[in-house]
């Protein structure tokens, strides 16, 4: 069995494996940087686009917008319901300002995640920086799950119009 130019030859298969196709130029280009620049490069742009993203949520102070403005937020705009994220700018500037309760009042979710990813991405840069060998955080898929269907609840609970659930409204 002969396999077209280019295909690796593998006697023990019965269809030869499909071939790699070879990276585009931006994908050379992005992975020879990658390669040449320093260890901590990488952490830096990270915590560069975090940092940029809180001075956004700072500036902008979302928590005083008019109250006839036009939502930002697709979803809002064209239903009028909250997405899953909803509130979570506001929850930040809150969390920022040190006001716990009331950004979890704006969005519980983000909130208690807020701890387990910062953990995370410290432990992610000290490794890749430093090489720092922080206790590893392990979070099965079954907590991960679990996670995600209260956020679903909650999403569609914030929305449900009648009393118990209203304040949950943002």
């Amino acid at each position: 069995m002969t396999a077209p130019a280019g295909w690796p030859v593998d006697a023990s298969a019965a269809y030869p494996p499909y071939p790699v196709p070879e990276p585009d130029r931006f994908t050379r280009f992005v992975l020879r940087l990658y390669d040449r620049s320093p260890r901590w490069a990488v952490p830096l742009a990270a915590l560069g686009c975090v940092g940029l993203g809180i001075a956004y949520t700072l500036i902008s102070d979302p928590t005083r917008s008019d109250p006839t403005a036009a939502p930002s937020c697709l979803l809002k705009l064209t239903t009028g319901l909250d997405c899953p994220g909803c509130g979570g700018t506001r929850a930040l500037w809150y969390v920022v300002h040190g006001d716990l309760p009331a950004a979890a009042r704006h969005h519980f979710a983000f909130v208690f995640a807020l701890p387990f990813l910062a953990y995370l991405f410290v432990a992610w840069a000290g490794r890749q920086a430093f090489g720092w060998r922080l206790p590893e955080l392990r979070i099965s898929n079954k907590v991960i799950g679990g996670f995600m269907i209260a956020w679903l609840a909650f999403s569609v609970l914030r929305n449900l119009p009648w009393t118990p659930f209203t304040s949950l409204y943002v």
